[in-house]
């Protein structure tokens, strides 16, 4: 497993050397979910053939509705996106959702912070509006018991309440992640975390 999870970060520090290189974060970026998607579809069809189930599908929102941090740069993408595929009403209907959310989340200390529920800016009728730009921590949240997320949805006071998420993919995603922004912190580009809605 430890070779496994170097390579995930040899992967993300390549593609984050390509970026610089090129001088085109959104492209290598690009690649870098492809990676996960793949390793994603993989994982449902793999479960699919063993009679096993990844809960997760369009539609099921539950976890649409905790903080989701991300780095900058993957902000800056999902911007770059919405900027690209909304009009402008849109994305003032986005901000205002974000103010919203902000202003809730902003007064609370992190235990609070953590387990808050409340809806994303980008969550619209079930699904998430810019699911193809979604930051990597989206991407890789796969739980495999749909009761562990609504218990967890219900009952944030219950610190003994998590969602039954799939360890590799979680694994693997913040490994690549983690090489890309070491690849970058090379020449002097120091990627900082925020909760989506602070930069929307």
């Amino acid at each position: 497993m430890e070779s496994l999870e170097k390579a995930f970060y040899h992967d993300g520090y390549q593609l984050g050397l390509k970026a610089i290189k090129n001088d085109n974060l959104t492209s290598a970026l690009s690649e870098m979910y492809e990676s996960i998607d793949k390793l994603n579809d993989s994982l449902f069809e793999f479960a699919s053939k063993q009679g096993q189930t990844i809960a997760c599908h369009k539609g099921c929102e539950w976890c649409c509705h905790q903080p989701v941090f991300a780095l900058d740069y993957e902000l800056e993408y999902l911007n770059n996106y919405i900027n690209t595929n909304f009009t402008p009403a849109q994305q003032e209907k986005i901000k205002t959702r974000a103010i919203k959310k902000q202003e809730k989340l902003n007064p609370l200390e992190e235990d609070a912070l953590l387990n808050a529920k409340y809806a994303c800016p980008l969550l619209q009728n079930g699904a998430c509006i810019a699911y193809p730009a979604r930051p990597m921590a989206c991407r890789i949240y796969l739980s495999t018991n749909l009761k562990s997320c609504l218990k967890f949805y219900n009952e944030p006071e219950d610190k003994n309440s998590f969602p039954a998420l799939l360890d590799f993919p979680m694994r693997a995603g913040r490994l690549l992640n983690e090489g890309f922004k070491a690849a970058l912190k090379t020449k002097g580009m120091i990627a900082k975390e925020f909760r989506i809605e602070e930069k929307l």
